[in-house]
């Protein structure tokens, strides 16, 4: 246990700089890999229960209820985008640990139109990206637990490749009542191993750390979660010249208002924040009610001049003892938002 802390307090000491987007390799490690991730304000580390997909997310959260599960979702973005992701869980009594592995693919398209300096058509090209993952975790007294993911990154691009390593490593903690959790996660630490050229040099991946606590409340079938991004860098604002009379609570509906010190600062704190929540319905909580709010997502999504959803988002599973179907929508533009559907489902008897 001493070498697996050790280990993840090295990482965490690992901070980047520079702007938060467009910085980093690999950037679709971000996307939501499930449809619970997605309805959920696209960042959920907390939860600690069967449901595979978040393990493939936070490793600690791999536990013998993922025995012989496996997850699979889809989530269709504009224009023939799509991200794909699929799991399996596996626990070994004799070892004492639980394991998954699996992938993640992102494809952008076989039929992209190719253009020289003047605007010319020169053909298509195709573009995708995929990681292979496999985790493990290890619980101590049924209270905490610490785990791992080892990526193998690929990328295509228009006949350019590169391959890149990742990590993700954490540790999560639930108290005696199971009713409250907290997390801290490590995510795509490594780097790449080629590049897609010799003149782009090495790029970092999108390094992020997070901490969330997630609570059950004792007499209401509901429970919440609270992350918090960028623990490893404070300043996540895009310094944009045509902002300078945007105000924070904007978003909320108040006034235009200069903007000061007080409210750049505000600004850049409620960034960092992801809320969520999940209202379970039924005798045996079968349906699970989901909503999400990302901050971050809305300011940097947002129109000037327009009112949209960006940075909410919402949806649902049915869940039986056997299997469980989910659906989760994401806001990112005035146009419309991505939908995502899941599956999880048991191979093993139960």
């Amino acid at each position: 246990m001493r070498n697996y802390i050790s280990l993840l307090l090295l990482v965490c000491s690992c901070a980047l700089n520079g702007q938060v987007g467009g910085i980093s390799a690999y950037e679709f490690l971000n996307l939501p890999n499930s449809a619970t991730v997605a309805g959920m304000g696209g960042h959920h580390i907390a939860l600690m229960d069967d449901d595979l997909s978040l393990a493939t997310r936070n490793p600690s959260l791999l536990n013998p209820m993922m025995h012989q599960r496996a997850a699979l979702s889809h989530a269709f973005h504009p224009a023939g985008i799509s991200n794909s992701s699929l799991a399996y869980g596996h626990h070994s009594n004799k070892l004492d640990l639980t394991f998954q592995g699996g992938l993640q693919y992102a494809s952008y398209g076989g039929d992209l139109v190719r253009r020289d300096n003047t605007g010319q058509s020169t053909g298509t090209f195709s573009a995708s990206d995929f990681a292979l993952h496999a985790g493990v975790a290890r619980s101590f007294e049924n209270r905490l637990s610490v785990g791992a993911n080892l990526k193998l990154i690929s990328s295509q691009l228009a006949g350019y490749n590169s391959i890149g390593l990742g990590m993700d490593l954490a540790v999560h903690y639930k108290d005696t009542s199971g009713l409250f959790g907290i997390t801290l996660l490590a995510r795509n630490a490594g780097r790449q191993i080629s590049t897609y050229d010799e003149l782009s040099g090495n790029e970092p991946l999108p390094f992020e750390l997070q901490i969330g606590i997630n609570k059950q409340l004792r007499h209401l079938p509901f429970r919440f979660s609270i992350i918090y991004r960028y623990l490893d860098r404070w300043n996540v604002l895009y310094d944009d010249p045509d902002a300078e009379n945007e105000s924070i609570f904007l978003a909320f509906g108040e006034e235009e208002t200069q903007r000061g010190a007080g409210a750049v600062f505000l600004d850049n704190l409620a960034r960092h924040f992801v809320f969520n929540g999940e209202l379970m319905i039924g005798k045996q909580r079968n349906l699970r009610l989901r909503a999400g709010y990302n901050h971050g997502l809305r300011r940097e999504l947002s129109l000037s001049d327009f009112r949209s959803g960006a940075g909410y988002s919402f949806g649902f599973a049915f869940r039986t003892r056997r299997f469980s179907v989910a659906y989760g929508r994401t806001t990112y533009h005035l146009g419309g938002g991505v939908n995502q559907l899941g599956l999880d489902f048991g191979l093993g008897k139960r």
